[in-house]
């Protein structure tokens, strides 16, 4: 199974999520802290769309 590019992008989004949450908590900034936690969010679900994509692409290969 290929990486599509929807996994690659969203691991890096949640990467950048669990950055910017660390920082936010090192600084006390709550926003910036809920910001990388939404990006968590949203990285995690980028990477399972992109898994599901290519698990139905190779069904029908």
């Amino acid at each position: 199974m290929a990486v599509e590019k929807e996994q690659a992008s969203g691991g890096l989004k949640e990467v950048g999520g669990k950055i910017k949450e660390a920082a936010g908590k090192l600084v006390g900034n709550e926003r910036l802290e809920a910001e990388g936690k939404l990006d968590q969010a949203e990285g995690k679900t980028e990477k399972n769309y992109g898994k599901v994509k290519g698990a139905v692409k190779d069904q029908l290969n």
